[in-house]
């Protein structure tokens, strides 16, 4: 018998609801682990075939150790990122332009102004967060946003200090833009932020959609569709790795990505993996190797929304990288973490996947870099899920669009 708590605590109020489910599971069901079948079940957009085993449709495991979802608000407006504070709270943006803190009982903070305008029409808006390393003495936050400039809108990264009353972010300023600006609509900026271990930022940009600017995902010259790393003052990092074409831009870390809206270190690794939107079809989970070339839009798992394949309609290339998984039908994976924590032995070094249009978030077992089992947690609570963290306290957290923060924990 595993059971899951679905609690809902409502901090503005002394109104307390909680109700539980219990799920029976019976000896007619198969037994938790790799036997199981995959548990994508619906058809394929094409026939295209794997480039190895595991790739894709692996079989599927089951969290045997019981574990409790808790939902600590429902009041956020449409959460984007997440991270942890070190006092254990949550620093949350919303899409709209401001952040939130949430407390692990669910309190929840007014919106934090001061924050420069965003563009947050389509998919754009305040995306990615992270802490300075040495946030309790300097406070400094820095996040990814939509910016209207001069020629369009792009991807943008900003710094600024929470501060001590914890209603508005002091001193902003846009530290890089992920240039050449685009006129062309409000797709695919990418979004996340994370810190290296050396103190440098990591930031994924997208190819923002338009079938003009989509090839500069290939361009060394543009920073659309590109993984950059820089310093806190947004100049390129130190050992930044050279790009063969002429005129590369010295801030590049990996080139050739769609939508890039998860980023997260490898606990044991601390090697950087990557998700990635496809189009229909295609959604990935990249390995990200410095100069390393991940293929769109000349490679694809995928095909244009019309059904059309996406130019020469091949899935592999001397000299582009391969995804260690991906998706078909799509899933629409966004922000991603690996799980540290000791609560539940059984998802050491696995990686949480939050899905959008899949309605889930998705735990990915992998051995040696290749993708052993796949399950799917929340599939019943119909929520988008926009970004997962693992908190301070080695529990898991979750936001969706639908403005709940999850708690999940044994």
């Amino acid at each position: 018998m595993k059971f899951k708590a679905y609690h809902l605590m409502i901090a503005s109020s002394i109104f307390f609801a909680s109700c539980s489910e219990t799920i029976d599971e019976n000896t007619e069901e198969p037994e938790a682990g790799p036997s199981l079948p995959p548990v994508e079940a619906n058809p394929a957009n094409t026939a295209y075939s794997p480039a190895f085993p595991n790739q894709t449709r692996v079989n599927g495991v089951r969290t045997v150790t019981p574990y409790q979802t808790d939902i600590l608000t429902s009041s956020l407006s449409a959460p984007w990122g997440i991270t942890s504070l070190p006092d254990g709270r949550l620093l949350i943006t919303q899409k709209g332009g401001t952040m939130r803190i949430v407390s692990t009982t669910g309190t929840l903070s007014n919106p934090i102004t001061g924050i420069p305008a965003v563009n947050s029409g389509g998919q754009g808006g305040l995306l990615g967060v992270c802490v300075d390393p040495q946030f309790e003495s300097n406070r400094m936050v820095y996040w990814v946003f939509s910016e209207n400039v001069s020629g369009g809108n792009l991807t943008a990264v900003a710094k600024g200090r929470l501060s001590n009353a914890e209603t508005s972010i002091e001193n902003p300023v846009v530290i890089y833009r992920a240039g050449p600006a685009a006129n062309v609509g409000t797709l695919h900026y990418g979004g996340r932020i994370l810190f290296d271990s050396t103190g440098n930022l990591l930031v994924s940009s997208g190819e923002r959609s338009d079938l003009s600017t989509r090839p500069l995902a290939q361009s060394v010259s543009a920073a659309l569709g590109k993984i950059v790393r820089i310093t806190k003052d947004g100049q390129p990092a130190p050992g930044n790795p050279t790009f063969s074409q002429g005129g590369a831009l010295p801030e590049l870390y990996s080139i050739g990505h769609r939508n890039p809206q998860g980023l997260a270190i490898h606990p044991v690794t601390g090697e950087l993996w990557q998700s990635e939107h496809g189009p229909r079809g295609g959604d990935e989970i990249n390995r990200v190797i410095g100069g390393a070339n991940y293929g769109w839009p000349t490679i694809t798992y995928g095909i244009e929304y019309s059904g059309a394949v996406i130019g020469g309609g091949i899935q592999q290339q001397t000299g582009m990288q391969q995804p260690v998984y991906y998706w078909d039908p799509v899933i629409s994976p966004s922000g991603i973490t690996f799980y540290k924590g000791s609560q539940i032995p059984e998802w050491q070094n696995n990686l949480f996947v939050a899905s959008l249009s899949g309605m889930h978030i998705a735990r990915l077992v992998i051995e040696n870099n290749t993708v052993v089992g796949e399950e799917r947690l929340l599939g019943d609570q119909n929520q988008r899920f926009r970004d997962i963290t693992q908190g301070r306290d080695n529990a898991l957290y979750a936001i969706t669009d639908g403005g709940r923060l999850y708690r999940i924990r044994k």
